[in-house]
């Protein structure tokens, strides 16, 4: 358990931070995309910054870690999170579970009772449903979902 702990304490690059964005935070009622195509397009459309299919490559797969801010900007927007959120410190971690457990909450996630339950519960008891989360994430990942 002490590795889960140090694990969740390192800094996420930003591919890992755009990368999670599109994989769990695409809007609502829009087709997920396909390939960076798609998601450039998508993203170019609804802010109207020209962003091409090579940025959103490079920047997921961290061949770019410093892009332009016009284009962490498109993104903040396009994703509807602060644009803090893309940067490299302990607030920038802060705001990315702040993210997180925002998503939590959307169409398919938890719903208030169940978070309210959770903040009701015992350390232990929310330690246990914690150790479940990540049990239930690995087998997933492992599973390829």
């Amino acid at each position: 358990m002490a590795d889960d702990r140090s694990a969740a304490n390192t800094t996420r690059s930003l591919a890992d931070k755009i990368e999670w964005l599109i994989q769990n935070r695409w809007p609502a009622g829009n087709r997920p995309p396909k390939n960076n195509l798609e998601a450039a397009a998508a993203i170019s459309e609804a802010t109207g910054e020209e962003l091409s299919s090579t940025t959103i490559w490079k920047l997921r797969t961290g061949r770019s870690d410093n892009p332009q801010l016009k284009t962490l900007k498109a993104l903040a927007r396009f994703f509807g999170v602060p644009i803090g959120y893309f940067g490299d410190d302990e607030d920038a971690e802060a705001m990315a579970d702040q993210v997180a457990a925002s998503s939590l909450t959307g169409e398919s996630g938890l719903n208030r009772e169940a978070l309210r339950a959770l903040v009701e519960m015992s350390d232990g008891g929310r330690q246990l449903v914690a150790d479940f989360i990540i049990s239930a994430a690995r087998l997933e990942r492992g599973r390829g979902h």
